[in-house]
Protein backbone atom coordinates (compact mmCIF):
# COMPACT_ATOMS: atom_id res chain seq x y z
CA UNK A 1 0.00 0.00 0.00
CA UNK A 2 1.58 3.77 -1.19
CA UNK A 3 2.63 6.26 1.52
CA UNK A 4 0.05 8.45 -0.04
CA UNK A 5 -2.79 6.15 0.42
CA UNK A 6 -1.78 5.11 4.30
CA UNK A 7 -1.70 9.06 5.02
CA UNK A 8 -5.26 9.80 3.38
CA UNK A 9 -6.37 6.98 5.25
CA UNK A 10 -5.44 8.36 8.51
CA UNK A 11 -6.76 11.98 7.68
CA UNK A 12 -10.10 9.68 7.11
CA UNK A 13 -9.87 8.33 10.84
CA UNK A 14 -8.41 11.55 12.20
CA UNK A 15 -8.86 15.38 12.12
CA UNK A 16 -9.67 16.37 8.70
CA UNK A 17 -13.09 18.73 8.65
CA UNK A 18 -13.71 21.82 10.21
CA UNK A 19 -17.12 23.43 11.45
CA UNK A 20 -16.66 26.70 11.39
CA UNK A 21 -19.79 28.73 13.34
CA UNK A 22 -19.13 32.66 12.42
CA UNK A 23 -22.17 33.86 13.91
CA UNK A 24 -22.54 32.08 16.98
CA UNK A 25 -20.04 31.50 19.89
CA UNK A 26 -19.64 27.66 21.00
CA UNK A 27 -20.40 28.20 24.65
CA UNK A 28 -23.52 30.88 24.21
CA UNK A 29 -22.45 33.97 24.67
CA UNK A 30 -23.36 36.82 22.29
CA UNK A 31 -21.29 37.72 19.16
CA UNK A 32 -22.42 40.99 18.57
CA UNK A 33 -21.05 44.84 18.55
CA UNK A 34 -17.97 46.11 16.92
CA UNK A 35 -16.34 42.95 16.77
CA UNK A 36 -17.63 40.64 14.26
CA UNK A 37 -16.43 37.60 11.75
CA UNK A 38 -15.33 40.15 9.08
CA UNK A 39 -13.39 42.77 11.43
CA UNK A 40 -9.77 43.14 10.05
CA UNK A 41 -6.80 42.02 12.07
CA UNK A 42 -3.20 43.26 10.19
CA UNK A 43 -5.46 43.24 7.03
CA UNK A 44 -7.85 40.23 7.38
CA UNK A 45 -10.81 39.76 8.28
CA UNK A 46 -11.33 37.36 11.76
CA UNK A 47 -13.18 34.69 9.49
CA UNK A 48 -10.63 34.55 6.59
CA UNK A 49 -8.18 34.37 9.10
CA UNK A 50 -9.66 30.77 10.38
CA UNK A 51 -10.36 29.80 6.75
CA UNK A 52 -6.41 30.12 5.79
CA UNK A 53 -4.97 29.19 9.07
CA UNK A 54 -6.89 25.87 8.61
CA UNK A 55 -5.90 24.97 5.53
CA UNK A 56 -2.08 25.66 6.11
CA UNK A 57 -2.58 23.44 9.10
CA UNK A 58 -3.98 20.08 7.30
CA UNK A 59 -7.75 20.84 7.19
CA UNK A 60 -9.18 18.63 4.26
CA UNK A 61 -12.53 20.34 4.22
CA UNK A 62 -14.58 23.25 5.83
CA UNK A 63 -18.44 23.44 6.28
CA UNK A 64 -19.47 26.83 7.35
CA UNK A 65 -23.01 27.29 9.00
CA UNK A 66 -23.24 31.13 8.55
CA UNK A 67 -26.21 33.16 8.94
CA UNK A 68 -27.64 36.46 7.43
CA UNK A 69 -23.74 37.71 6.89
CA UNK A 70 -23.43 34.64 4.24
CA UNK A 71 -22.80 36.52 1.32
CA UNK A 72 -20.46 39.06 2.90
CA UNK A 73 -18.44 36.13 4.08
CA UNK A 74 -18.26 34.67 0.98
CA UNK A 75 -17.19 37.77 -1.00
CA UNK A 76 -14.55 38.24 1.78
CA UNK A 77 -13.21 35.08 0.81
CA UNK A 78 -13.41 35.47 -2.59
CA UNK A 79 -11.11 38.21 -2.71
CA UNK A 80 -8.67 37.45 -0.48
CA UNK A 81 -5.22 34.80 -0.30
CA UNK A 82 -6.44 31.59 -2.58
CA UNK A 83 -8.43 29.47 -0.47
CA UNK A 84 -7.80 25.69 -1.82
CA UNK A 85 -10.32 23.43 0.12
CA UNK A 86 -13.50 22.79 -0.27
CA UNK A 87 -15.88 24.99 1.32
CA UNK A 88 -19.54 23.74 1.77
CA UNK A 89 -21.78 26.76 2.59
CA UNK A 90 -24.88 25.72 5.22
CA UNK A 91 -27.22 28.79 6.11
CA UNK A 92 -28.35 28.59 9.29
CA UNK A 93 -32.15 29.44 8.42
CA UNK A 94 -32.24 26.02 6.80
CA UNK A 95 -30.00 24.26 9.03
CA UNK A 96 -30.57 25.55 12.76
CA UNK A 97 -28.33 24.82 15.01
CA UNK A 98 -30.76 23.65 17.76
CA UNK A 99 -31.89 21.28 15.54
CA UNK A 100 -30.46 17.91 15.94
CA UNK A 101 -30.77 16.63 12.83
CA UNK A 102 -28.23 19.84 11.22
CA UNK A 103 -25.95 17.88 13.70
CA UNK A 104 -26.05 14.28 12.32
CA UNK A 105 -26.12 15.95 8.86
CA UNK A 106 -22.72 17.31 9.61
CA UNK A 107 -21.41 14.62 11.30
CA UNK A 108 -22.40 12.37 8.20
CA UNK A 109 -19.62 14.86 6.03
CA UNK A 110 -16.77 14.12 8.38
CA UNK A 111 -14.61 10.81 9.28
CA UNK A 112 -13.21 10.13 12.91
CA UNK A 113 -13.18 14.32 14.33
CA UNK A 114 -14.04 17.31 13.55
CA UNK A 115 -12.84 20.78 14.67
CA UNK A 116 -15.35 23.04 15.51
CA UNK A 117 -14.72 27.03 15.88
CA UNK A 118 -16.27 29.97 15.82
CA UNK A 119 -14.48 33.49 14.56
CA UNK A 120 -14.42 35.56 18.00
CA UNK A 121 -10.86 34.45 18.33
CA UNK A 122 -7.10 34.12 16.19
CA UNK A 123 -4.73 31.25 16.55
CA UNK A 124 -1.72 29.80 15.99
CA UNK A 125 -0.99 27.03 12.82
CA UNK A 126 0.89 25.16 15.27
CA UNK A 127 -2.38 25.19 17.69
CA UNK A 128 -4.13 23.25 14.59
CA UNK A 129 -1.62 20.79 13.89
CA UNK A 130 -1.02 19.92 17.52
CA UNK A 131 -4.58 19.25 17.71
CA UNK A 132 -4.17 16.83 15.05
CA UNK A 133 -1.77 15.05 16.53
CA UNK A 134 -3.78 15.18 20.39
CA UNK A 135 -7.06 13.32 18.64
CA UNK A 136 -8.04 10.20 20.31
CA UNK A 137 -10.53 7.82 19.85
CA UNK A 138 -13.78 8.76 21.51
CA UNK A 139 -11.76 11.95 23.05
CA UNK A 140 -13.31 15.43 23.13
CA UNK A 141 -10.88 18.19 22.99
CA UNK A 142 -10.95 21.50 24.52
CA UNK A 143 -8.33 24.51 24.49
CA UNK A 144 -7.55 26.86 27.38
CA UNK A 145 -5.69 29.81 26.71
CA UNK A 146 -2.60 30.17 28.96
CA UNK A 147 -2.30 28.03 31.72
CA UNK A 148 -5.21 26.34 33.50
CA UNK A 149 -6.48 27.54 36.75
CA UNK A 150 -5.57 25.57 39.72
CA UNK A 151 -7.88 22.65 40.49
CA UNK A 152 -8.89 22.47 36.72
CA UNK A 153 -9.15 18.60 35.89
CA UNK A 154 -10.02 17.05 32.87
CA UNK A 155 -12.07 14.90 33.62
CA UNK A 156 -14.44 16.95 36.54
CA UNK A 157 -17.61 18.42 35.36
CA UNK A 158 -17.41 20.86 37.88
CA UNK A 159 -13.93 22.39 36.67
CA UNK A 160 -15.04 21.58 32.85
CA UNK A 161 -18.17 23.73 33.25
CA UNK A 162 -16.47 26.86 35.02
CA UNK A 163 -13.99 26.42 31.99
CA UNK A 164 -16.56 26.43 29.52
CA UNK A 165 -19.17 29.08 31.49
CA UNK A 166 -20.67 31.45 28.92
CA UNK A 167 -18.72 34.93 29.35
CA UNK A 168 -15.63 33.91 31.23
CA UNK A 169 -13.34 33.96 28.51
CA UNK A 170 -11.01 30.80 29.94
CA UNK A 171 -12.37 28.33 26.95
CA UNK A 172 -11.32 29.09 23.77
CA UNK A 173 -14.04 29.27 20.95
CA UNK A 174 -12.10 25.67 19.28
CA UNK A 175 -13.15 22.57 20.01
CA UNK A 176 -12.31 18.74 18.54
CA UNK A 177 -14.96 16.80 19.30
CA UNK A 178 -15.72 12.87 17.53
CA UNK A 179 -17.85 12.44 15.12
CA UNK A 180 -20.18 10.13 17.01
CA UNK A 181 -21.00 12.86 19.83
CA UNK A 182 -22.46 14.71 17.13
CA UNK A 183 -24.62 11.82 16.05
CA UNK A 184 -25.84 11.99 19.71
CA UNK A 185 -26.95 15.38 19.32
CA UNK A 186 -30.36 14.26 20.15
CA UNK A 187 -29.70 13.56 23.45
CA UNK A 188 -27.39 16.34 24.54
CA UNK A 189 -30.06 19.83 23.71
CA UNK A 190 -33.54 20.20 24.32
CA UNK A 191 -33.61 23.91 24.71
CA UNK A 192 -34.51 26.24 21.69
CA UNK A 193 -31.92 28.54 20.44
CA UNK A 194 -28.87 27.18 21.67
CA UNK A 195 -26.36 24.80 20.78
CA UNK A 196 -25.43 21.66 22.44
CA UNK A 197 -21.30 22.30 22.29
CA UNK A 198 -21.15 22.91 26.12
CA UNK A 199 -22.95 19.86 27.12
CA UNK A 200 -21.22 17.65 24.85
CA UNK A 201 -17.78 18.98 26.40
CA UNK A 202 -19.25 18.43 30.17
CA UNK A 203 -20.58 14.90 29.39
CA UNK A 204 -17.20 13.80 27.56
CA UNK A 205 -15.86 14.83 30.95
CA UNK A 206 -18.47 13.13 33.36
CA UNK A 207 -17.28 9.60 31.11
CA UNK A 208 -13.53 10.95 31.29
CA UNK A 209 -13.14 11.38 27.68
CA UNK A 210 -12.22 15.23 27.58
CA UNK A 211 -8.73 16.42 27.35
CA UNK A 212 -7.57 20.04 27.83
CA UNK A 213 -5.01 21.25 25.95
CA UNK A 214 -3.30 24.26 27.22
CA UNK A 215 -1.72 26.73 25.32
CA UNK A 216 0.39 28.42 27.59
CA UNK A 217 2.59 25.54 28.04
CA UNK A 218 4.24 26.42 23.99
CA UNK A 219 4.52 29.62 22.88
CA UNK A 220 3.98 28.77 19.10
CA UNK A 221 0.39 27.35 20.22
CA UNK A 222 -1.30 30.28 21.17
CA UNK A 223 -4.87 31.56 21.40
CA UNK A 224 -6.50 35.00 21.42
CA UNK A 225 -9.90 36.20 22.25
CA UNK A 226 -11.23 39.18 19.75
CA UNK A 227 -14.61 40.09 21.39
CA UNK A 228 -14.21 44.12 21.40
CA UNK A 229 -11.52 46.57 19.63
CA UNK A 230 -9.22 46.22 22.79
CA UNK A 231 -8.82 42.92 21.93
CA UNK A 232 -8.43 43.54 18.39
CA UNK A 233 -5.10 45.85 19.21
CA UNK A 234 -3.81 42.58 21.66
CA UNK A 235 -4.60 39.96 18.50
CA UNK A 236 -2.73 42.55 16.24
CA UNK A 237 0.57 42.96 18.75
CA UNK A 238 -0.08 38.53 19.08
CA UNK A 239 0.24 38.02 14.91
CA UNK A 240 3.58 40.63 14.99
CA UNK A 241 5.52 38.87 18.26
CA UNK A 242 4.50 35.36 16.61
CA UNK A 243 6.64 36.00 13.48
CA UNK A 244 9.56 36.07 16.01
CA UNK A 245 12.26 33.64 15.40
CA UNK A 246 15.13 31.88 17.59
CA UNK A 247 17.14 31.87 14.06
CA UNK A 248 17.14 35.65 13.95
CA UNK A 249 20.26 37.81 13.72
CA UNK A 250 21.06 39.82 16.58
CA UNK A 251 20.16 43.02 14.96
CA UNK A 252 17.16 41.96 13.44
CA UNK A 253 15.44 40.55 16.71
CA UNK A 254 16.24 43.77 18.74
CA UNK A 255 16.72 46.51 15.95
CA UNK A 256 15.67 45.87 12.55
CA UNK A 257 11.86 44.14 13.29
CA UNK A 258 11.13 46.95 15.92
CA UNK A 259 11.32 48.71 13.50
CA UNK A 260 10.02 46.92 10.73
CA UNK A 261 6.33 46.73 12.51
CA UNK A 262 5.83 50.52 12.14
CA UNK A 263 7.07 49.80 8.09
CA UNK A 264 4.88 47.07 8.15
CA UNK A 265 1.73 48.55 9.30
CA UNK A 266 2.08 51.47 7.21
CA UNK A 267 2.65 48.99 3.95
CA UNK A 268 -0.05 47.03 4.75
CA UNK A 269 -2.82 50.32 5.12
CA UNK A 270 -1.63 50.71 1.29
CA UNK A 271 -2.20 47.56 0.48
CA UNK A 272 1.57 47.12 -0.96
CA UNK A 273 2.19 43.46 -1.55
CA UNK A 274 5.07 41.91 -0.54
CA UNK A 275 6.77 41.90 -3.84
CA UNK A 276 5.95 45.53 -4.03
CA UNK A 277 8.03 45.89 -0.68
CA UNK A 278 11.11 43.86 -1.94
CA UNK A 279 11.38 45.65 -4.96
CA UNK A 280 10.95 48.90 -2.28
CA UNK A 281 14.14 47.43 -0.40
CA UNK A 282 15.77 46.85 -3.17
CA UNK A 283 15.62 50.31 -4.95
CA UNK A 284 16.64 52.13 -1.36
CA UNK A 285 19.69 49.20 -0.76
CA UNK A 286 20.85 50.55 -4.51
CA UNK A 287 20.42 54.26 -4.01
CA UNK A 288 22.48 52.89 -0.91
CA UNK A 289 25.35 51.82 -3.19
CA UNK A 290 25.08 54.74 -5.53
CA UNK A 291 25.92 56.75 -2.58
CA UNK A 292 28.83 54.59 -1.66
CA UNK A 293 30.28 54.84 -5.28
CA UNK A 294 30.51 58.75 -4.48
CA UNK A 295 33.96 57.98 -2.14
CA UNK A 296 33.31 60.89 0.32
CA UNK A 297 32.57 60.74 4.19
CA UNK A 298 29.16 62.59 4.06
CA UNK A 299 27.84 60.37 1.22
CA UNK A 300 29.48 57.07 2.69
CA UNK A 301 27.44 57.85 6.45
CA UNK A 302 24.35 58.27 4.74
CA UNK A 303 24.99 55.68 2.20
CA UNK A 304 25.38 53.11 5.35
CA UNK A 305 22.04 54.61 6.63
CA UNK A 306 19.94 54.06 3.67
CA UNK A 307 21.74 50.61 3.59
CA UNK A 308 20.23 50.13 7.78
CA UNK A 309 16.76 51.32 6.14
CA UNK A 310 16.89 48.89 3.80
CA UNK A 311 17.10 45.98 5.67
CA UNK A 312 14.63 46.91 7.80
CA UNK A 313 12.45 47.21 5.27
CA UNK A 314 13.43 43.95 3.70
CA UNK A 315 11.95 42.29 7.05
CA UNK A 316 8.73 43.79 6.15
CA UNK A 317 8.01 41.86 2.90
CA UNK A 318 8.38 38.26 4.91
CA UNK A 319 5.75 40.23 7.71
CA UNK A 320 3.46 40.92 5.11
CA UNK A 321 3.65 37.94 3.55
CA UNK A 322 3.34 35.57 7.12
CA UNK A 323 0.64 38.66 8.41
CA UNK A 324 -1.99 38.04 5.10
CA UNK A 325 -1.09 34.51 4.20
CA UNK A 326 0.55 35.77 0.85
CA UNK A 327 3.49 33.79 0.63
CA UNK A 328 4.69 32.30 -2.62
CA UNK A 329 7.72 30.56 -4.26
CA UNK A 330 8.13 33.33 -6.85
CA UNK A 331 8.52 35.78 -3.78
CA UNK A 332 10.98 34.09 -1.66
CA UNK A 333 13.17 33.85 -5.10
CA UNK A 334 12.41 37.31 -5.40
CA UNK A 335 13.48 38.42 -1.73
CA UNK A 336 16.67 36.31 -1.83
CA UNK A 337 17.67 37.32 -5.55
CA UNK A 338 17.49 41.03 -4.84
CA UNK A 339 18.96 40.62 -1.02
CA UNK A 340 21.93 39.58 -3.28
CA UNK A 341 21.58 42.16 -6.38
CA UNK A 342 21.58 44.57 -3.07
CA UNK A 343 25.12 42.96 -1.86
CA UNK A 344 26.60 42.91 -4.76
CA UNK A 345 26.10 46.50 -5.76
CA UNK A 346 27.08 47.75 -1.97
CA UNK A 347 30.45 45.52 -2.39
CA UNK A 348 30.90 47.06 -5.50
CA UNK A 349 29.93 50.72 -4.67
CA UNK A 350 32.44 50.80 -1.55
CA UNK A 351 34.87 49.27 -4.13
CA UNK A 352 34.34 51.90 -6.28
CA UNK A 353 33.97 54.63 -3.50
CA UNK A 354 37.55 53.74 -1.60
CA UNK A 355 39.53 53.72 -5.04
CA UNK A 356 38.20 57.46 -6.16
CA UNK A 357 38.64 58.65 -2.64
CA UNK A 358 42.41 56.71 -2.61
CA UNK A 359 43.22 59.10 -6.40
CA UNK A 360 47.20 58.61 -6.50
CA UNK A 361 47.49 55.99 -4.37
CA UNK A 362 49.80 53.50 -5.51
CA UNK A 363 47.43 50.94 -3.66
CA UNK A 364 44.21 52.29 -4.53
CA UNK A 365 43.83 49.83 -6.71
CA UNK A 366 43.67 46.92 -3.81
CA UNK A 367 39.76 48.30 -3.02
CA UNK A 368 38.45 47.04 -6.35
CA UNK A 369 40.15 43.62 -6.44
CA UNK A 370 38.87 43.12 -3.12
CA UNK A 371 35.41 44.48 -4.13
CA UNK A 372 35.66 41.96 -7.13
CA UNK A 373 36.30 39.16 -4.66
CA UNK A 374 33.43 40.00 -2.64
CA UNK A 375 31.02 40.33 -5.76
CA UNK A 376 32.13 36.57 -6.77
CA UNK A 377 32.06 35.39 -3.74
CA UNK A 378 28.35 36.41 -2.92
CA UNK A 379 27.59 35.58 -6.62
CA UNK A 380 28.71 31.51 -5.89
CA UNK A 381 27.26 31.21 -2.41
CA UNK A 382 23.38 32.75 -4.45
CA UNK A 383 24.17 29.80 -6.39
CA UNK A 384 25.37 27.22 -3.95
CA UNK A 385 22.76 28.61 -1.63
CA UNK A 386 19.91 27.74 -4.05
CA UNK A 387 21.55 24.47 -4.75
CA UNK A 388 21.41 23.63 -1.23
CA UNK A 389 17.28 24.74 -1.20
CA UNK A 390 16.91 22.50 -4.27
CA UNK A 391 18.71 19.37 -2.40
CA UNK A 392 16.15 20.01 0.65
CA UNK A 393 13.26 20.11 -1.23
CA UNK A 394 13.91 16.96 -2.83
CA UNK A 395 14.95 15.07 -0.02
CA UNK A 396 18.26 14.74 -1.14
CA UNK A 397 20.73 14.99 1.95
CA UNK A 398 22.57 11.56 2.08
CA UNK A 399 21.88 11.93 6.36
CA UNK A 400 19.54 13.53 9.06
CA UNK A 401 22.82 15.39 10.36
CA UNK A 402 24.35 16.51 6.79
CA UNK A 403 20.70 18.25 6.42
CA UNK A 404 21.16 19.57 9.92
CA UNK A 405 24.48 20.97 9.20
CA UNK A 406 22.95 22.53 5.76
CA UNK A 407 20.39 24.44 7.63
CA UNK A 408 22.57 25.68 10.50
CA UNK A 409 24.82 27.24 7.71
CA UNK A 410 22.08 28.73 6.09
CA UNK A 411 19.99 30.17 9.51
CA UNK A 412 23.36 31.13 10.93
CA UNK A 413 25.85 32.81 8.98
CA UNK A 414 23.19 34.01 6.00
CA UNK A 415 21.97 37.30 7.84
CA UNK A 416 21.24 40.90 7.56
CA UNK A 417 23.45 41.73 10.69
CA UNK A 418 26.31 42.95 8.76
CA UNK A 419 24.55 45.94 7.97
CA UNK A 420 25.72 47.72 10.99
CA UNK A 421 29.29 46.53 10.55
CA UNK A 422 28.95 49.08 6.93
CA UNK A 423 27.23 51.29 9.54
CA UNK A 424 30.12 51.43 11.78
CA UNK A 425 33.10 51.66 9.49
CA UNK A 426 31.25 54.67 7.63
CA UNK A 427 31.00 56.48 11.33
CA UNK A 428 34.87 56.55 11.44
CA UNK A 429 35.41 56.80 7.90
CA UNK A 430 37.36 53.40 7.38
CA UNK A 431 34.75 52.14 4.87
CA UNK A 432 37.47 50.30 2.43
CA UNK A 433 38.33 47.79 5.65
CA UNK A 434 34.92 46.64 5.29
CA UNK A 435 36.38 45.17 1.84
CA UNK A 436 38.66 42.77 3.61
CA UNK A 437 35.90 41.41 5.95
CA UNK A 438 33.20 41.07 2.50
CA UNK A 439 35.91 39.77 0.07
CA UNK A 440 37.25 36.89 3.62
CA UNK A 441 33.73 36.44 4.24
CA UNK A 442 31.79 35.73 1.11
CA UNK A 443 34.43 33.55 0.06
CA UNK A 444 34.65 31.44 2.91
CA UNK A 445 30.81 30.85 2.67
CA UNK A 446 30.91 29.64 -0.69
CA UNK A 447 33.63 27.44 0.14
CA UNK A 448 31.87 25.91 3.19
CA UNK A 449 28.61 25.77 0.99
CA UNK A 450 30.69 23.84 -1.79
CA UNK A 451 31.63 21.85 0.65
CA UNK A 452 28.20 20.90 2.17
CA UNK A 453 26.47 20.49 -1.46
CA UNK A 454 29.67 18.46 -2.91
CA UNK A 455 30.17 15.93 -0.14
CA UNK A 456 27.07 15.61 1.65
CA UNK A 457 24.34 15.49 -1.08
CA UNK A 458 23.17 12.10 -3.01
CA UNK A 459 22.94 14.50 -6.47
CA UNK A 460 19.20 14.62 -6.59
CA UNK A 461 19.06 18.17 -6.25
Amino acid sequence: MGESLLDQRADLQGLSTAILLPSVDLFGAPVRGAVGPLTPIVGISLFQRAVLTFQRAGIRQLIVVAGAEEEALKHALGKGPRVTIPVRWMPIREFPLDDPRTWEALAAEARGFCLVSGATGIFSRALVEQLRQDVQEGHAIVVAPGRPRPGTSQGDVGSTRRLVESGTGEAADLVVLPVNILNAAGSATRESGTIPVRRWIEQAAATGRLRVCSTGSNQAQWYRAVRNSRDVRAAENQLFASLKSDLEGFVDRYFNRILSRRFTRVFLSLGLSPNAVTMLATFVGLAAAAGFAMGTYAAGLTAAVLFQLAAVIDCSDGEIARLTFTESPFGAWLDIAMDNVVHMAIFGGIAWGSYTAGSGDPYAWVPLVLGAAAILGNALSFGLVGKAQKIKAANGWKTLAQAARSEFILQNLASRDFSVIVLLFALVGRLEWFLWLAAIGSLTFAAIMFWVVRFSSTGRG
